[in-house]
């Protein structure tokens, strides 16, 4: 685990409730991020990125967001949300492998940051700043066993 400091960075993402059986609902959001983008001439400005606003379960929905950081802030509309990924202290941690695995490498972050007292930021009962930074392309590397994501989370 690493502690980093972080600068404020404008972002566009889709929002959605589902839960883990119904995963496929929020992957099915990636294409239609990156096609809004491209739609306005908008470059992205950094990896894809899954944000945590509420933890679910098998049965119990997540609220997560699938954006992409920008380099200007852009307007939104109805469907896709303008917003930043906040500034701050982040402890980020990189899971290299199938994303299937990414759970151990949370728990790992969660514990190394329990160690050293650290909390996460929240905002009221929702999470400030929880992130998957997907640093590979699926469109260079195929094969999600070679894939690196880097976990991000905002420390209070």
């Amino acid at each position: 685990m690493n502690i980093e400091e972080r600068a404020e960075r404008p972002c566009v993402a889709v929002s959605v409730e589902a839960p883990l059986r119904e995963w496929g609902r929020v992957n099915a959001l990636v294409p239609e991020v990156f096609a809004w983008l491209a739609e306005r001439g908008i470059a992205p400005a950094g990896p894809l990125f899954y944000r945590y606003r509420v933890a679910g379960d098998m049965d119990a929905p997540f609220v997560v967001e699938v954006g992409v950081p920008v380099a200007e802030p852009a307007e939104g509309d109805d469907r896709v949300l303008a917003g930043t990924i906040p500034a701050g202290r982040y402890a980020t941690l990189t899971h290299h492998g199938h994303p299937d695995g990414l759970y151990g490498s949370i728990t790992r972050l969660q514990r190394e940051a329990a160690d050293q007292g650290l909390e996460w930021a929240m905002e009221g009962e929702v999470l400030a700043g929880c992130f998957e930074f997907y640093l590979t392309d699926p469109e260079v590397e195929p094969d999600m066993d070679r894939w690196s994501i880097e976990l991000a989370y905002l420390i209070r």
